[in-house]
Protein backbone atom coordinates (compact mmCIF):
# COMPACT_ATOMS: atom_id res chain seq x y z
CA UNK A 1 0.00 0.00 0.00
CA UNK A 2 1.02 3.81 -0.73
CA UNK A 3 1.68 6.23 1.81
CA UNK A 4 1.06 9.19 0.06
CA UNK A 5 1.36 10.80 3.17
CA UNK A 6 5.49 10.91 1.99
CA UNK A 7 4.79 13.85 0.26
CA UNK A 8 3.76 17.49 1.64
CA UNK A 9 0.60 18.77 0.47
CA UNK A 10 0.20 21.30 -2.47
CA UNK A 11 1.68 24.55 -2.10
CA UNK A 12 0.09 27.79 -2.54
CA UNK A 13 0.94 28.15 -6.00
CA UNK A 14 -0.76 24.52 -6.93
CA UNK A 15 -3.94 25.44 -4.41
CA UNK A 16 -3.99 28.69 -6.62
CA UNK A 17 -3.59 27.41 -10.15
CA UNK A 18 -6.81 24.88 -9.52
CA UNK A 19 -8.56 27.73 -8.09
CA UNK A 20 -7.75 29.90 -11.43
CA UNK A 21 -9.27 26.70 -13.60
CA UNK A 22 -12.02 27.09 -12.05
CA UNK A 23 -12.02 23.97 -9.11
CA UNK A 24 -14.24 24.98 -6.57
CA UNK A 25 -11.95 25.51 -3.26
CA UNK A 26 -14.09 23.56 -1.01
CA UNK A 27 -13.43 20.68 -3.78
CA UNK A 28 -9.92 21.29 -2.86
CA UNK A 29 -9.88 20.95 0.66
CA UNK A 30 -12.22 17.99 0.63
CA UNK A 31 -10.74 16.19 -1.45
CA UNK A 32 -7.45 16.84 0.59
CA UNK A 33 -4.88 15.81 1.18
CA UNK A 34 -4.11 16.42 -2.37
CA UNK A 35 -0.19 16.09 -2.53
CA UNK A 36 3.21 17.03 -4.45
CA UNK A 37 5.04 14.57 -5.71
CA UNK A 38 7.93 15.10 -8.18
CA UNK A 39 9.28 12.40 -10.67
CA UNK A 40 8.05 10.69 -13.94
CA UNK A 41 5.74 8.26 -15.37
CA UNK A 42 7.56 4.60 -15.76
CA UNK A 43 6.82 2.82 -19.35
CA UNK A 44 4.68 0.57 -17.29
CA UNK A 45 2.55 3.53 -16.36
CA UNK A 46 3.92 3.37 -12.64
CA UNK A 47 5.16 7.02 -11.23
CA UNK A 48 8.82 7.05 -10.34
CA UNK A 49 10.25 9.54 -7.81
CA UNK A 50 12.63 11.89 -8.93
CA UNK A 51 13.43 15.11 -7.05
CA UNK A 52 14.36 16.28 -10.54
CA UNK A 53 11.39 15.22 -11.90
CA UNK A 54 7.64 17.41 -13.10
CA UNK A 55 5.17 17.75 -10.41
CA UNK A 56 2.09 15.89 -10.22
CA UNK A 57 -0.49 16.05 -8.04
CA UNK A 58 -1.04 12.85 -5.91
CA UNK A 59 -4.25 11.56 -4.84
CA UNK A 60 -5.19 8.71 -2.55
CA UNK A 61 -7.35 6.09 -4.39
CA UNK A 62 -7.99 3.37 -2.06
CA UNK A 63 -5.19 0.85 -1.85
CA UNK A 64 -3.18 2.89 -4.67
CA UNK A 65 -2.04 6.16 -5.60
CA UNK A 66 -2.81 8.11 -8.09
CA UNK A 67 -0.71 11.34 -9.72
CA UNK A 68 -1.35 13.57 -12.14
CA UNK A 69 1.17 16.69 -13.65
CA UNK A 70 -1.13 19.19 -15.01
CA UNK A 71 1.43 20.94 -17.18
CA UNK A 72 1.83 17.24 -19.70
CA UNK A 73 -1.94 16.11 -18.66
CA UNK A 74 0.14 12.36 -18.24
CA UNK A 75 -1.27 9.84 -15.14
CA UNK A 76 0.52 7.10 -13.30
CA UNK A 77 -0.28 5.17 -10.17
CA UNK A 78 2.41 3.94 -8.01
CA UNK A 79 1.46 0.34 -7.59
CA UNK A 80 -1.10 -0.53 -10.86
CA UNK A 81 -3.85 -1.57 -8.30
CA UNK A 82 -6.40 1.48 -9.32
CA UNK A 83 -7.79 1.67 -12.83
CA UNK A 84 -9.36 4.83 -12.11
CA UNK A 85 -9.23 8.69 -10.14
CA UNK A 86 -12.66 8.14 -8.01
CA UNK A 87 -13.13 4.64 -8.04
CA UNK A 88 -15.34 4.70 -5.41
CA UNK A 89 -18.40 6.33 -7.19
CA UNK A 90 -18.46 2.91 -9.13
CA UNK A 91 -19.72 1.51 -6.16
CA UNK A 92 -21.75 3.82 -4.04
CA UNK A 93 -25.51 3.61 -4.46
CA UNK A 94 -25.81 7.32 -4.51
CA UNK A 95 -24.49 7.08 -8.12
CA UNK A 96 -27.47 5.70 -9.99
CA UNK A 97 -29.87 6.71 -7.20
CA UNK A 98 -32.56 8.70 -9.00
CA UNK A 99 -31.71 7.35 -12.30
CA UNK A 100 -28.12 8.93 -11.55
CA UNK A 101 -25.28 8.06 -13.96
CA UNK A 102 -21.44 7.06 -12.84
CA UNK A 103 -19.83 10.31 -14.79
CA UNK A 104 -16.90 9.37 -16.64
CA UNK A 105 -14.35 12.23 -17.27
CA UNK A 106 -11.50 12.75 -20.18
CA UNK A 107 -9.19 14.15 -17.64
CA UNK A 108 -8.32 14.82 -13.51
CA UNK A 109 -8.83 18.24 -14.23
CA UNK A 110 -12.89 17.60 -15.60
CA UNK A 111 -13.06 15.81 -12.84
CA UNK A 112 -12.01 18.19 -10.17
CA UNK A 113 -14.18 20.91 -11.95
CA UNK A 114 -17.36 18.48 -12.04
CA UNK A 115 -16.67 18.31 -7.83
CA UNK A 116 -15.37 14.80 -8.30
CA UNK A 117 -18.98 13.63 -9.15
CA UNK A 118 -17.48 10.02 -11.23
CA UNK A 119 -14.27 8.76 -12.28
CA UNK A 120 -11.33 9.46 -14.70
CA UNK A 121 -10.21 5.82 -16.04
CA UNK A 122 -6.46 5.68 -16.21
CA UNK A 123 -6.16 1.88 -17.32
CA UNK A 124 -8.84 1.08 -20.15
CA UNK A 125 -8.37 -2.20 -21.02
CA UNK A 126 -9.29 -3.37 -17.27
CA UNK A 127 -12.30 -0.61 -18.00
CA UNK A 128 -15.09 -3.71 -19.42
CA UNK A 129 -14.55 -5.69 -16.14
CA UNK A 130 -14.57 -2.74 -13.78
CA UNK A 131 -17.87 -0.78 -15.43
CA UNK A 132 -19.83 -3.72 -16.49
CA UNK A 133 -22.27 -3.66 -14.09
CA UNK A 134 -23.07 0.08 -13.68
CA UNK A 135 -26.31 0.14 -14.88
CA UNK A 136 -26.04 3.85 -16.35
CA UNK A 137 -23.00 5.55 -17.39
CA UNK A 138 -22.11 9.64 -19.14
CA UNK A 139 -19.26 10.02 -20.86
CA UNK A 140 -16.99 12.76 -22.43
CA UNK A 141 -18.05 13.30 -26.14
CA UNK A 142 -13.94 12.73 -26.18
CA UNK A 143 -13.74 9.71 -24.53
CA UNK A 144 -16.54 8.18 -26.57
CA UNK A 145 -14.59 6.12 -29.00
CA UNK A 146 -12.04 4.63 -25.83
CA UNK A 147 -15.20 3.44 -24.38
CA UNK A 148 -16.89 1.93 -27.45
CA UNK A 149 -13.26 -0.01 -28.09
CA UNK A 150 -12.73 -1.12 -24.50
CA UNK A 151 -16.52 -2.01 -23.49
CA UNK A 152 -16.49 -5.92 -24.40
CA UNK A 153 -14.78 -8.68 -23.39
CA UNK A 154 -11.12 -9.51 -23.63
CA UNK A 155 -12.00 -12.69 -24.64
CA UNK A 156 -14.94 -14.74 -25.82
CA UNK A 157 -15.11 -18.11 -25.43
CA UNK A 158 -15.05 -20.49 -28.89
CA UNK A 159 -18.30 -21.56 -30.07
CA UNK A 160 -19.47 -24.59 -31.88
CA UNK A 161 -23.18 -25.17 -33.08
CA UNK A 162 -24.72 -28.36 -31.75
CA UNK A 163 -27.06 -30.02 -34.59
CA UNK A 164 -29.66 -31.81 -33.62
CA UNK A 165 -31.64 -34.13 -35.75
CA UNK A 166 -35.04 -34.41 -35.53
CA UNK A 167 -37.19 -38.01 -35.66
CA UNK A 168 -39.27 -38.46 -38.15
CA UNK A 169 -42.27 -40.31 -37.17
CA UNK A 170 -43.64 -42.73 -39.23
Amino acid sequence: MMDIERFPFIEFRQFDWLRRAGVDTTVITRRMPIRLAHGTVAGDGRFDVDPEGRGFLAFSEGDDAVFWCPATGQTATWSGIAFALGEAAILAPETFAFDGHLNVYATPLEWLLSGCDGCVVLDWPRAFDRLRDCPRIAISESLLFLYRRHMKPARLPELSVLVVRKAVSA
